[in-house]
């Protein structure tokens, strides 16, 4: 078995996705915020007006959705917290019912987990997602995409991943379907 399927390494991606979200979100902090914590309204252009970076507190859910509209009777708080431990053990039953063959499955669910944990990380410590990162797409789908941040990044990547596996491991996959079927007869 490849070093990349075995749990140290994906311990260490999870850590790194971790570590990685920080670190830039401190950054961001740093470089996009005044003397009294609000953000200055600052933009860097990377690639013109399609990959700017620029400060964006996300206090809601996934694409600033509010928990309050889902569940007004918790705290937003409870909410996240809620959300989180039903994802982790989601995430973990997930992983543990991958065939080992299957790597590529492995590592996006170990990058969703790992994206999943740094934006939590900022809900716990700061009661919202520092987001920095900020996209335009054609006009056609909307004027600009939402501003993300590193573990956002971690998630799409790991759930385009899990996506793609069956596609990319066509053979691994067939294999594992044969003997599934083999075993119920």
């Amino acid at each position: 078995m490849k070093f990349y399927n075995k749990w140290p390494f994906h311990i260490a991606v999870i850590v790194f996705s971790i570590v990685a979200d920080q670190l830039t979100k401190l950054w961001a902090l740093a470089r996009f915020t005044n003397e009294t914590g609000a953000p200055n309204h600052d933009v860097i252009n990377i690639l013109g007006e399609f990959l700017r970076f620029q400060l964006v507190f996300n206090k809601g859910a996934a694409f600033s959705s509010r928990p309050q509209d889902l569940m007004p009777f918790l705290s937003p708080t409870v909410f996240f917290i809620l959300i989180s431990l039903v994802a982790v053990v989601v995430m973990g039953w997930f992983y543990k019912n991958i065939d080992k063959r299957d790597w590529m499955s492995r590592l996006g669910v170990v990058m969703i987990l790992g994206g999943a944990i740094g934006n939590f990380i900022d809900r716990m410590r700061l009661q919202m997602v520092v987001d920095f990162i900020d996209c335009d797409l054609p006009d056609f789908i909307m004027t600009r995409f939402p501003t993300f941040n590193v573990a956002d990044s971690f998630v799409t990547v790991g759930v385009a991943i899990v996506i793609l596996s069956p596609f990319i491991l066509k053979e691994i996959h067939k294999q594992i379907k044969e003997e599934k079927e083999q075993a119920k007869s």
